[in-house]
């Protein structure tokens, strides 16, 4: 198998999905059983990662990572330029001058291309110096979405070379960048400089917890130990694979809260941190990496897809985003998998919608009632999510990890594993779904109200 590095996030797409259910409520007795069983599991399988932990502390294979003890404890009007210069100074610095040499010349390729206007020729030039190094396409097409006049060769400049995103990201569109660089409104809200500090200090603290974590815990490292690996028991197996997506979470989350801190105190609105593993449960809606969600579809996915309701359209997007993500992220079979199955996944969806949006299916839902809806859908929902898992644990671990997390959850383990997994992740999932129906009552309560004042007409 090609040696390659794990894909440093995992971008997804969000589309329409059906509302049926969303603001359906569920007893709260049931919701409290709910929620007893996911934290039960929880203790359960970390209990059995503990034990194997400090079982096989003295293994060969935990050497290289397992070590005794603890080992952590200007002018307004010229802002934006400020940015560029210690931006490119740094790079220059920390990469050298071939490094700067290249990136300089893929910003005058793009920009000269640019002036053209011609998207696909911008979108061809993109690909191109894409391929000779994995860095943000530089976006040069904006040029042909500004209708008076043209962007300069400076706002490229200080767009790829701004210093907080430049090696870790988050990736923020040209012309978001560019209008939140060039605002001479510099002001903050009340409490706004007490926000940055508190956030500040929760990733700091975030850091030392997962510090005394990693110290009882060792999810990394057992993957790592295949023989050890199969001797576990199939609750460990699958605690494991989900603990390793929440840690990729956790360090992404903390990795660019960080960079944000320092974005927001230059008063800009960078994209926010990844959405938690434990709420994506639709492959359509679970963008991990906000920032490449966004220019991805921007500049690829909505372009070519439009509304997502048509399923050739949507398979042409979703060829073509993955494509581009599989360029980006670096070409290697790990990376060629994990692409076609969460763009299979993300297609999939779509034609299951679109066969339950017809009848007879789609009368029989409307006959049980939403919060049976719901019900329903969280069991379908628990298995998708499971496939996320599997899908993407493959790029965080190996793929004969994930092989073998999928042998003993599906067939080894079926039924009684199989099926308790999929009712703890039920649970978690019907969780998830409370808290966006709590949500969803918060940002839409003109339904609520309408049912209140029918009542009092009926008074």
């Amino acid at each position: 198998m090609a040696d390659c590095p794990p894909p440093p996030s995992l971008p997804r797409l969000p589309v329409h999905r059906s509302t049926m259910g969303v603001k359906a409520a569920l007893p709260r007795f049931e919701l409290y059983l709910y929620t007893a069983v996911l934290a039960g599991a929880l203790v359960w399988a970390g209990s059995w990662i503990s034990e194997a932990s400090s079982e096989n502390i003295n293994r060969k294979a935990f050497k290289e990572s397992v070590k005794p003890g603890w080992h952590y404890f200007g002018r307004k009007m010229h802002r934006s330029m400020i940015f560029g210069l210690y931006g490119g100074l740094a790079v220059l610095t920390t990469m050298g001058w071939t490094f700067m040499a290249l990136v300089l010349s893929h910003c005058v390729v793009l920009y000269s291309v640019a002036m053209v206007k011609k998207k696909w020729l911008c979108f061809v030039a993109g690909l191109t110096t894409l391929a000779s190094i994995k860095l943000e396409p530089y976006n040069s097409w904006q040029n042909c979405e500004r209708k008076d006049g043209s962007y300069t060769f400076c706002d490229l400049l200080r767009y790829n070379f701004y210093l907080p995103f430049f090696f870790f990201g988050p990736i923020m569109t040209f012309d978001g960048f560019h209008a939140q660089v060039n605002n001479t409104q510099l002001t903050r809200k009340d409490r706004a400089l007490w926000n940055i500090t508190t956030k500040a200090l929760r990733h700091l603290g975030v850091i030392l917890v997962v510090d005394v974590f990693f110290h009882y815990l060792y999810i990394l490292t057992i993957p790592s130990d295949m023989k050890l690996v199969s001797k576990l028991s199939d609750w460990s197996l699958a605690g494991l694979a989900y603990s390793n997506l929440v840690y990729d979470w956790v360090k992404a989350a903390v990795m660019f809260g960080v960079i944000n801190t320092v974005a927001t105190l230059d008063h800009l609105d960078p994209p926010q941190p990844p959405k938690c593993i434990t709420m994506l449960y639709v492959f359509s809606e679970t963008h991990f990496d906000r920032g490449i969600n966004d220019w991805l579809c921007k500049y690829v996915y909505d372009y070519i897809g439009g509304d997502h309701n048509k399923i050739f359209k949507e398979l042409l997007a979703t060829l073509c985003t993955f494509a581009i993500t599989t360029l980006w992220l670096g070409p290697c079979e790990l990376v060629y998998i994990w692409s076609f199955f969460n763009c299979f996944g993300l297609n999939f969806e779509l034609w299951v919608a679109k066969l339950f949006s017809l009848p007879p299916l789609s009368t029989i839902e409307g006959f049980m009632g939403e919060a049976m809806s719901r019900r329903i859908r969280g069991v379908f929902n628990a298995a998708n999510f499971w496939t996320i898992v599997l899908y993407n644990v493959l790029a965080l671990n190996s793929l004969e990890f994930a092989k073998l997390v999928g042998r003993r959850l599906i067939f080894k383990g079926f039924p009684l594993s199989t099926l308790s997994v999929l009712f703890v992740t039920y649970c978690g999932v019907q969780l998830v779904k409370e808290r966006e129906r709590r949500q969803a009552l918060l940002d839409d309560p003109e339904p609520a109200k309408a049912v209140d004042e029918g009542k009092e007409k009926a008074e």
